[in-house]
């Protein structure tokens, strides 16, 4: 192997530290299913030591507390951050690919992401203390009233694997602009970046327990982080089943939570449409990181008058996707990220199958590849509103297909699902489509587009994709308490209590 993966221990106040338990789990590359290296497992009794340190960091005695430094200075330490991500975009790329099995060039353009989101929210640290005591209009000449915005305390971050260091920043970049101290927890099926983000803090000497990295396994690291009553704050993102339990745990302590879960989202096509354009977006809407996306629009909705002839695009089309090892040249699927997630899609297609829907294309690894977790891009036909393949998140490269006939029935179809992260149209109707967006159930909306993502706009969903939203400007207030402060302000006296000497 061309490059080394660096041994990582527990971050924790500025430092490496061994697990408790001295426990390790295993790296498995997921296009070899070979062990390249492995990582430390935290315990609750690591996860002790880590919110202590960033209770430390949050106020400490000699004023050189987190919480109480000014924008500016948080800025400083996010530029340097994203600095260092640049100038180790490569090594990254490369550890994220291995690692999840993503594309090399997809794992590139997260790391511009990360990059860029490191900027814009020390920007917005910046911006944050020019809103101090932001002043409030009141009825009464007698009182002046403003707004303090303030670190919520020590924050408990949950990320997953499909997007491992970008979703870990998503939480990261704003948590520390707003002033919050943190501790990560990322997926222990893709950790290795996030370990690296470790490194990179170090170097650029973020303060000790600022930011503190704890690997592991959910049920000992996440649920002790959910039921922390140190922690003040919970943000994950994963499965909508483990966003229950941590939700389960928060309320215990009245403890704010914001969950970005699972999607099932449609992507609606009419019959006004280029067909070529609409197959590609449709394509990458839905295999794009190996279609492990919580926002896939992995149920395709299309007019009954073109749904034959944009079929057979997307057979073909799908047929020359590249899979490949992810480092290849040209790879545009690599590998589902685990062997139980393989198993686990390849169920989905089964029972699809067994139910009477049709395999169109794909369902299978293919033939050219002989190890690893690799599922050819798949298509199905012929699927019911009740099958399980319509209804639940298959997390894979997987594509469902139904028809419509009007623009109701294509709406009350999109709607039918529990899930309401993303939705697409594409139409060339300017009035069709702000009809159709206004008219879904999701928290994201894309025309004649699929999955796009920036850091400026909001991200969130709503029903069971969760509640809350990250990135923008309503990513940072995630991590702030607004404070009000009034002033009784006139020289006169109240009037409410007279005393004796006055009656």
């Amino acid at each position: 192997m061309e490059y080394l993966i660096p041994p990582r221990e527990l971050f924790i106040d500025g430092e490496w530290v061994q697990p408790i338990c001295r426990k390790r789990i295993p790296i498995i590359n997921p296009a070899t299913e070979e062990a390249i290296g492995d990582i430390p497992a935290a315990t609750p009794e690591d996860v002790e030591v880590a919110v202590a340190a960033a209770r430390r960091a949050f106020i400490r005695n000699k004023g050189e507390d987190w919480s109480k430094a000014s924008g500016a200075v948080r800025a400083k330490y996010l530029r340097a951050i994203a600095a260092k991500v640049t100038e180790r975009k490569s090594q990254l790329a490369k550890l994220e690919a291995i690692d999840c099995g993503k594309p090399l060039d997809e794992a590139a353009w997260d790391m511009d992401d990360v990059a860029g989101c490191f900027e814009y929210y020390a920007d917005l640290a910046e911006g944050l203390d020019a809103k101090q005591k932001a002043p409030i209009s009141l009825p009464m000449e007698t009182f002046k009233s403003y707004v303090l915005k303030e670190p919520i305390g020590v924050v408990g971050l949950i990320t997953p694997w499909n997007y491992p260091l970008l979703m870990a920043t998503w939480k990261v970049a704003p948590a520390l602009a707003a002033g919050c101290t943190a501790i990560l927890k990322p997926s222990e099926l893709a950790s290795m970046t996030c370990l690296e983000l470790a490194d990179i803090c170090r170097e650029v000497g973020l303060p000790p327990g600022v930011l503190n990295i704890l690997t592991g396994l959910g049920p000992e690291a996440r649920a002790s982080l959910a039921s922390h009553p140190d922690v003040a704050k919970i943000a994950f993102t994963g499965s909508s089943a483990t966003g229950s339990k941590v939700m389960t745990a928060a309320a215990q302590l009245v403890k704010p939570v914001s969950l970005e879960l699972g999607g099932k989202s449609p992507i609606v096509v009419f019959d006004d449409i280029d067909l070529d354009i609409a197959a590609e977006w449709i394509l990458f809407g839905c295999f794009w990181t190996n279609g492990q996306i919580c926002s896939a629009t992995s149920r395709l909705i299309v007019h009954e008058s073109i749904a034959s002839e944009l079929l057979d695009r997307l057979v073909k089309w799908s047929k020359n996707i590249k899979v490949s090892d992810p480092l290849e040249e040209g790879c545009r699927l690599g590998p589902i990220v685990s062997r139980g997630q393989y198993e686990k899609i390849l169920k989905f297609i089964s029972t699809a199958k067994s139910e009477g829907a049709t395999i169109q294309t794909g369902g299978t690894r293919p033939e050219h590849l002989k190890t690893g977790f690799f599922i050819e891009p798949t298509i199905i036909t012929d699927v019911t509103n009740s099958m399980q393949i319509w209804r639940e998140e298959v997390f894979g490269p997987v594509l469902c297909v139904k028809t419509f006939s009007t623009e109701e029935e294509a709406i009350q179809l999109a709607n039918d699902t529990h899930y309401g992260l993303g939705a697409a149209v594409i139409s060339k109707d300017p009035e069709r489509c702000d009809r159709v967006s206004k008219a879904f159930q999701a928290g994201i909306v894309w025309i004649n587009c699929s999955q796009p993502c920036f850091c400026q706009a909001p991200w969130g969903g709503n029903k069971r994709s969760g509640f809350g939203r990250e990135l923008g400007e309503w990513g940072l207030e995630n991590y702030l308490s607004v404070k009000h402060v009034t002033q009784y302000v006139s020289p006169d006296p109240w009037g409410w209590y007279q005393s004796p000497s006055k009656l």
